[in-house]
């Protein structure tokens, strides 16, 4: 007997409904399908579930064809990591297909593709280096890149624009030039923009680094990011790849920018690729751009978080957009 004076309730006056009149958010028609042997790319993307984030990227890249059949900016926001797993290859590809209309990189992107394009390798064991005090002091890497920002302070360029144009300059051997990033955005001239936190870069260690020109360059290039977040209007893309909090705050003040000057920036598509979801940028990136973005009699701004390493996901996305997918809503 127990000793509450509250007893549990008898359920056996609950209504209830048939199970066929009940709206449903998952059904048999969206299940992933089992592939064949040797089966196309086509034929696996479209076996996967329409469901979640496989759904979303779905609409991402729906979004992502459109922006680029429009002729609206395609902008991709880079963190290090993104470059020294290697992917600049695929970006690279992306650009020549014309999906590529800017990228943002921070300083850590910049260190990584300039190492890659001077030497073929990049990514130094940061444990082995500072117990001597030895961490970051590669003489090429702080004196090239601190002589970019004295560039781009001398003839009124972006820092990322002083690097490409450096790079492609034929002053210095470029070996891996068709590994970089920055080179082939010059070739292209596809505008890419370096965004700074002084103090957080291995450059900033070096004799050679000056405080104004370091500056100069990256209020220019923030400038020059507001100008292609000003692009996107109606309809681009913003896609954050392995920027935790550097690259969502400079996105979310350009979008302030280019809305205080007038152009409504609505509706567009952002979305943030990473292996951890962390709180900037999906507040920065994901909600507060794309919030009440619902145009009058047409459609909305989206925002996208999907998890996983850069290194599996961009390398599908690449795939997917040069195979035209998806081609038709399933």
């Amino acid at each position: 007997m127990s000793i509450y004076s509250i007893r549990p309730l008898t359920l056996g006056a609950v209504h209830t409904y048939p199970l066929a009149s009940r709206k449903s958010k998952v059904s048999t028609g969206e299940f992933a399908k089992p592939l064949a042997a040797n089966s196309s790319l086509t034929k696996f993307l479209d076996s996967l579930p329409n469901i979640l984030a496989a759904g979303d990227l779905r609409h991402l890249l729906r979004a992502i064809h459109a922006a680029r059949k429009q002729r609206r900016a395609i902008l991709w926001g880079i963190g290090g990591h993104v470059i020294k797993v290697g992917l600049g290859p695929i970006l690279i590809d992306l650009m020549n297909r014309g999906f590529v209309s800017g990228i943002a990189m921070n300083g850590a992107a910049l260190i990584h593709d300039f190492e890659i394009a001077l030497a073929g390798n990049t990514s130094e064991d940061v444990e082995a280096g500072l117990g001597a005090g030895q961490f970051g002091m590669a003489e090429e890497t702080g004196n090239y890149l601190n002589e970019f920002a004295k560039l781009s302070q001398r003839v009124r360029i972006g820092y990322g624009e002083a690097a490409g144009q450096f790079l492609n300059s034929g002053i210095i051997p470029v070996k891996h030039a068709k590994s970089s990033v920055l080179f082939a955005a010059y070739q292209h001239r596809i505008p890419v923009t370096v965004h700074l936190a002084i103090g957080t870069d291995i450059p900033h260690m070096h004799r050679t680094a000056d405080g104004a020109a370091l500056g100069f360059a990256t209020h220019l290039d923030f400038r020059l990011f507001c100008a292609c977040v000003e692009q996107m209007h109606p309809g681009g893309v913003y896609l954050n790849w392995g920027s935790a909090v550097l690259l969502p705050e400079v996105f979310l003040k350009a979008v302030s920018v280019v809305r205080n000057l007038g152009v409504p920036l609505r509706p567009i598509t952002t979305a943030n690729f990473d292996f951890i979801q962390h709180y900037r940028p999906l507040q920065n990136v994901v909600k507060r751009p794309t919030a009440s973005g619902r145009s009058r009699g047409g459609p909305g701004s989206h925002g996208y978080a999907i998890t996983g390493h850069h290194e599996l996901l961009m390398p599908l996305v690449a795939a997917a957009l040069a195979a035209g997918w998806p081609r038709k809503r399933p």
